[in-house]
């Protein structure tokens, strides 16, 4: 079966109570020096993003656009790997000076090490309930 790489709307998180949910408590994190993940699980059977980065984080509009791309496009190849959590994306100091591969590299292990924790959370969470 073809798996569907497109990123519509549902794969967003649209509203400020969507992201507000996933700040209020986040159970699973990914950090490193240039960029946040926060993660919630949702009901809904796949992923959602949302992504925030600041003005002062990245002065130029076009600077907060192409990480913003390029964060949406590494979601877009990547969402089949991770688990149906709504996660933020946060850009913070030092984002912009990255080069496109640097970016790259970052976002790659961000996405590897929250589906690791996702599932983590997961079967930890599934574990205390049965």
């Amino acid at each position: 079966m073809k798996q569907n790489y497109a990123y519509g709307r549902e794969l967003r998180l649209l509203t400020p109570a969507h992201f507000q949910k996933v700040f209020d408590n986040p159970p699973v994190k990914a950090v490193t020096a240039e960029l946040t993940m926060l993660a919630t699980p949702n009901n809904l059977g796949f992923p959602r993003i949302g992504v925030t980065l600041s003005k002062k984080r990245a002065k130029r509009a076009v600077d907060r656009n192409r990480i913003k791309r390029k964060i949406r496009e590494s979601f877009r190849l990547k969402q089949h790997k991770i688990p149906a959590f709504d996660i933020i994306v946060i850009g913070k100091n030092g984002v912009v000076d990255l080069s496109q591969e640097e970016l790259q590299q970052r976002l790659d292990y961000l996405w590897r090490t929250l589906s690791k924790r996702c599932a983590q959370y997961l079967s930890a969470s599934s574990d205390s309930t049965s």
